[in-house]
């Protein structure tokens, strides 16, 4: 599956008013500086000591949004 890794701080200039809940995402860890990806289906998984965790998602158009404002593309 393809990716793109972002900070929790660019995150925050992501996602639309609305779009996810960020209480809910400051609740399961979420901060500034944390290590996230995103995959092409706006699933946003938190990068932890042993792994990834699943703690959210994007809707609408955040695929344009994500390369736009981090210059990257998609990775495996």
């Amino acid at each position: 599956m393809q990716f793109i890794e972002i900070t929790g701080k660019t995150l925050l200039d992501v996602v639309n008013d609305g779009e996810i809940d960020l209480k809910e995402l400051h609740d399961s860890g979420v901060n500034g500086d944390s290590i996230l990806r995103i995959n092409k289906f706006g699933e946003i998984e938190l990068r932890g000591r042993h792994g990834w965790t699943l703690v959210g998602g994007l809707i609408g158009n955040f695929e344009d949004r994500l390369v736009l404002l981090t210059g990257l593309d998609w990775a495996e």
